[in-house]
């Protein structure tokens, strides 16, 4: 039976001292799955060394290929650009920062030989404080309920995803790309692999409250109707009351709800905002990404 051929696709940003160790795990775990496979190194405009550190990796292992970004273009261009390359039978995606742990691959891996054409990882725990895990088990919950789609719970990029599939979605024209929705979009046969996802091995996250609350604006307006709807719900509400209101006759409450309309009409123009922002980053087709060179077999092309 001929091997099949797994790439994977690492999107690094500040990731210098944790891309050596995490290329030596996965390719003892492709080693031992026996299998075919590419590694895919993308360089997301890192400030660090990480250009060097994977530039080495491509001279001593042709296996390895190093993509560098000419800035920082996020870490789904990252996955996006390593995916507009890879020539494997299914593609693995991976932070850089060693929270997805490589040897997970290989319960993917089986999953996928029995059939199943997407296997992502299910964060059944993550090393992380109290109060943090508590807002990702909202975030997922709230994200699963608004959205129009079914989106597993606790499921972020760390994933396989079968060549097919892969093809399907290299095709989305979408810029603004939020990848774990895009995947449950699509369909095909799916399962979830529990896994433990441990603290960033080597500096700081890069994922602090803002940029959590950024990812999870991005997810609900890419995949959810349902902050439009509540416009309208809360219209309707706001004009009941203040027919009341006016039938009533109390000052106070009128005063009351002129404020409360203003606040409201605040609210509504920022979520209509959210998805114009939107409409009008997609109406520019600019480039998903820019790549700067690609390293491989020992010198760039």
């Amino acid at each position: 039976m001929e091997k099949k051929k797994i790439s994977a696709i690492i999107a690094c940003y500040k990731d210098e001292k944790a891309i050596p160790i995490l290329y030596e795990r996965l390719t003892s775990v492709f080693n031992k799955i026996k299998t075919n496979y590419e590694i895919i190194f993308v360089n997301d405009g890192s400030p660090d060394d990480t250009e060097k550190v994977i530039k080495k990796l491509t001279i001593q292992d042709q296996h390895v290929i190093g993509i560098n970004h000419s800035r920082n273009f996020s870490s789904q261009m990252a996955f996006t650009s390593g995916m507009d390359i890879a020539k494997g039978d299914s593609v693995v995606f991976l932070d850089g920062d060693l929270q997805d742990p490589p040897e997970i691959i290989e319960k993917f891996y089986k999953k996928w030989i029995e059939g199943y054409d997407v296997v992502y990882g299910v964060r059944e725990k993550r090393d992380t404080s109290f109060m943090m895990g508590i807002m990702y088990k909202l975030f997922y919950r709230l994200f699963s309920r608004l959205s129009y789609i079914i989106i597993p719970l606790d499921a972020g990029d760390f994933s396989l995803i079968d060549r097919k599939v892969v093809d399907i979605i290299k095709e989305f024209p979408e810029r603004d790309r939020f990848i774990r929705g895009i995947r449950a979009w699509v369909g095909f046969k799916q399962i979830g692999v529990p896994y433990t996802r441990p603290a960033r091995m080597f500096g700081e996250t890069t994922n602090n409250l803002l940029n959590n609350i950024d990812w999870a604006i991005k997810g609900i307006f890419s995949f959810s109707f349902v902050p439009l709807k509540l416009i309208t719900l809360v219209s309707l509400i706001l004009i009941a009351s203040s027919l009341i209101s006016t039938f009533i006759n109390q000052v106070q409450t009128i005063i009351t709800i002129i404020l409360l309309v203003g606040g409201v009409q605040l609210l509504c123009i920022s979520i209509l905002g959210q998805y114009i922002g939107r409409i009008f980053e997609e109406v520019k087709q600019r480039p998903r990404y820019i790549v700067k060179d690609i390293m491989r077999n020992q010198k760039k092309k």
